[in-house]
């Protein structure tokens, strides 16, 4: 109710505000030139940031200083706390950095965003920027038109400073003309009522506006013109401070855990340093008197000295908080714990029987991808590298699934365990959850999230991000019709188990053996995302090649033999072959995976694909390591006989 009738309202207002006064609306239109400025920065840099921001951040986040000074130095070059907060989230969300890294480019952060308060007050206020600001928009408006996207990026750039400048402009314009009419400076409150009042108009300016740099700007602006009490400005700019938490708050509405954690990193340290402030206000505007007269700033330069009060309450609160930094992340991480999303299977107990009624706390929730937060959608490099993490984590639970389709547990496989033991059941029952239900509650759910962040993920990536991204939805449909190939499959191999035919059950159980084999190879060639693991998906191959009974003639022997009746044969093909094309698909999909996991390239090295001569001994090496039969030792006795 409240957010519709929130924008009526402030249309309402900002109208009559127009019509009692042209400098008020003046003063309004800077306002709003300055945030479509950030905006256009914004944009702009994020088309810099297809891979450079992400190799940045790994050379630059590696210890505490570092992460303060890369904060430092990209809120200066942005001139937003809260975007660099929102991308530190981001990235954070996506698993790039680690929370310690965050919360120290956040501090960063807050000593970054002086600077732009010392650009307005020293420069923007001195001389008539509105002259620098025209060739920047005609030349941003021009590159922004460009096919290129370094020169779009460069034209975004352009074009934001020049609103920036044209937006500061209009608010110093609109201030010194509401001078003549209206004197603020009337409503200016004394002594603590004063600090209290105008640091909450402060925090709900910055709220508003989403911009912590614009309130300050204002409020040099406002100050310079004297419109506005020098106490209360520095009121204002502590209020801006506490303000910005807002926008990292709400930026970490859409991310995990871990965003969460840095929104309240940022969120404490603000509020300390703000308490602090207020606190000490005395002391502080002694030091900034003190420290002014050695830098040479005259004792009635308000804006300067503002600046300086920012600049030092700021950089006071990171040496405050820098001893704590490691207790902030314990605590962080005890208040906002991980959810704790298993990966095992959700598998019904074997106790439960369709007579009983299971209560609601039993039945297995619908899985959701767990990495796919939206906050990792804002640059093309997040959104990349947490649908990697996603799509692997749907691959094991592939694997799991079909594993438990074969009658065998996923860990059992993954251990050094022989597969005769792997195999050896001696209840079937204990895997007897349906496949289609499996799917249902594990698979299905993920597989639609995927789907969906990679549509929402592509439109921002460049073509080869594109093309990764595609391959990633390909190894999960590859995945997933393997799946179907092993329900497919299980019907007829659970009657195995119970038939009368040991030739039969040894052929079941041979395809058994050869894709536990074949599971157990692409587990290991997924523990190895390197390229040397690209040989072991060749040797995956020919294994699989030789499994194939039907194409090999051997299924032929054994009807000639009669050590297979009829009636099952044509059973006994189909299931060859669903064995064989989910084998194929697995092998694909491991191909895809492992190419995505390494630079994006799924392209095989052409020095590392066999030729022929290397597939004869592959196959000989597989002939002398195999010491299973192919017909079983009673079927071998039965056939001497005859």
């Amino acid at each position: 109710m409240l957010k519709r009738i929130f924008l009526p309202v402030i249309i309402i207002v900002f109208g009559y505000g127009f019509w009692l006064s042209p400098d008020f609306k003046t003063i309004c239109a800077g306002v709003a030139i300055f945030l479509f400025g950030m905006l256009s920065l914004d944009s702009g840099f994020r088309i810099f940031t297809g891979g450079v921001l992400e190799k940045l951040l790994a050379a630059t986040t590696d210890r505490l200083w570092k992460s303060v000074g890369f904060g430092v130095v990209t809120t200066s070059l942005m001139q937003s706390s809260s975007l660099v907060t929102v991308i530190s989230i981001s990235f954070l969300s996506a698993g790039l950095i680690g929370l310690y890294q965050g919360i120290g480019i956040i501090f960063g952060a807050n000593i970054g965003t002086t600077t732009g308060a010392w650009l307005v007050a020293g420069i923007g206020l001195k001389v008539n920027i509105s002259a620098y600001a025209m060739p920047m928009l005609v030349f941003g408006a021009l590159f922004v038109y460009q096919r290129s996207k370094p020169i779009k990026g460069v034209g975004y750039v352009l074009a934001g400073m020049g609103f920036l400048f044209l937006g500061i402009h209009f608010m110093k314009e609109g201030f010194d003309a509401f001078r003549g009419s209206i004197d603020l400076t009337h409503y200016s409150l004394p002594g603590l009522k004063g600090l209290l009042v105008y640091t909450l108009l402060g925090a709900a300016a910055t709220v508003v506006m989403q911009s912590s740099h614009a309130t300050l700007v204002i409020t040099i602006t406002a100050l310079s013109s004297g419109q506005l009490d020098y106490t209360n400005a520095l009121a204002l700019a502590i209020g801006a401070n506490v303000g910005t938490t807002v926008t990292a708050i709400l930026g970490a509405l859409g991310a995990n855990v871990q965003g969460k954690r840095l929104a309240g990193a940022h969120l404490v340290f603000n509020v300390i340093t703000g308490v602090v402030a207020l606190t000490f206000i005395s002391p502080l505007q002694h030091l900034v008197d003190e420290t002014a007269v050695l830098l040479g700033i005259a004792d009635d330069n308000f804006t300067l000295k503002l600046s300086l009060f920012h600049t030092l309450f700021n950089v006071g609160g990171v040496l405050i908080m820098l001893p704590f930094i490691k207790k902030l992340e314990k605590m962080l991480i005890r208040l906002l714990p991980e959810d704790e999303d298993s990966n095992e299977l959700q598998i019904k107990s074997t106790e439960d029987t369709a007579t009983e009624v299971v209560p609601p706390a039993a039945v297995p929730e619908i899985r959701r991808a767990r990495h796919l937060a939206p906050a990792s959608l804002i640059y093309p490099d997040t959104a990349l590298h947490v649908l990697i993490k996603e799509v692997n984590d749907l691959a094991d639970r592939v694997m799991a699934v079909i594993t438990y389709g074969l009658y065998c547990d996923i860990d059992d496989v993954r251990s050094d365990k022989p597969i005769e033991m792997i195999m050896a059941v001696s209840d079937p029952k204990q895997f007897g959850e349906d496949i289609d239900e499996l799917y249902k509650i594990e698979i299905k759910g993920v597989y639609g999230d995927i789907v969906e962040f990679a549509a929402k993920s592509q439109p921002q990536m460049s073509a080869a991000q594109n093309r990764l991204v595609f391959e990633l939805k390909t190894a999960c449909r590859n995945a997933v019709e393997a799946l179907k190939d092993v329900k497919h499959l299980r019907k007829n191999l659970h009657r195995s188990m119970f038939s009368d035919y040991s030739s039969v059950m040894g052929q079941y159980e041979r395809l058994r053996h050869d894709l536990i084999e074949l599971i157990r190879e692409i587990i290991l060639i997924r523990n190895r995302p390197d390229k040397g693991s690209l040989l072991s998906i060749d040797r995956a191959r020919v294994h699989l090649e030789k499994a194939d009974v039907a194409g090999s003639g051997e299924l032929d022997h054994l009807i000639r033999e009669g050590l297979i009746p009829g009636s099952v044969v044509t059973s006994l093909m189909n299931d060859f072959h669903y064995a064989h094309a989910m084998g194929q698909k697995l092998i694909t999909m491991v191909e895809l995976l492992q190419g995505a996991s390494s630079a994006g390239d799924s392209a095989i090295d052409s020095e590392l694909t066999l030729d022929a001569s290397e597939i004869s001994e592959l196959i000989e090496e597989i002939d002398q390591r195999e010491d299973k039969p192919d017909l079983s030792a009673k079927d071998k006795g039965e056939h001497n006989a005859r």
